[in-house]
């Protein structure tokens, strides 16, 4: 996943970042409300942690603000307002999903996975396309009820092509979402990690389209 942080704590924004990456997923963080919003609308994330109480521009302000420029992100608002009237604020105001502190990392972390999977495969935990099928929980792949053996990155890839299904995805695209490293950028990972997933896969399932980019059809 690529996930935003916004969280004014020094604390809290640094235990969730290190989490996170230590999950293989890229983050960026923002510390008030104003970088937050500006990230949020510069960017695509998979799901938005946003904490309420922030500097220079609130958690509910900027949500209020994502959601009327139409940014559907899914946004886990995490806050010291614990009392449900609090809650059904934030909900009504758009959020997914409402962690009180203090929390359990553990629990946050579910509840993100839990949001992103909503997004990809509507709430399952198993996505079926064509011949291949995507265990989202262990993150493991099969093609024709055989495993087939995918490296970090090249899952990751295919969980972007998949929630991006039907839809042609650009090289750019996969740079901003994927490869944070310049050094990435400039040489040609992305065509030899395509290359690599389709001798894996089945060229036909990750269609190169020229001057398009790939789509996976279902």
């Amino acid at each position: 996943m690529k996930i935003l942080i916004v969280e004014d704590d020094k604390n809290i924004l640094s235990l969730l970042q290190s989490a996170f990456v230590e999950e293989n997923h890229i983050v960026d963080v923002a510390k008030d409300g104003e970088d937050g919003e500006y990230l949020a609308t510069m960017n695509h994330y998979d799901v938005i942690i946003l904490d309420w109480m922030l500097p220079k521009m609130s958690g509910l302000d900027v949500l209020h603000s994502l959601r009327k420029q139409d940014i559907n992100t899914p946004v886990l608002m995490l806050t010291a307002k614990g009392e449900i009237a609090d809650k059904v604020t934030g909900l009504n105001s758009g959020a997914d999903d409402y962690l009180a502190k203090p929390f359990s990392l553990e629990e946050l972390q579910a509840r993100v996975e839990a949001l992103y999977r909503r997004i990809v495969s509507n709430g399952k935990n198993t996505i079926i396309i064509k011949n291949i099928s995507i265990d989202i929980n262990d993150k493991t792949v099969k093609k024709n009820d055989e495993k087939v053996p995918l490296t970090a990155k090249e899952y990751e890839l295919l969980m972007f092509l998949v929630k991006q299904k039907n839809s042609y995805v650009s090289k750019f695209m996969i740079e901003e979402q994927l490869w944070t490293n310049e050094d990435f950028k400039q040489s040609n990972v992305i065509e030899v990690t395509i290359y690599h997933m389709r001798k894996k896969l089945g060229k036909d399932f990750i269609k190169n389209f020229k001057g398009l980019g790939y789509k996976i059809e279902a």
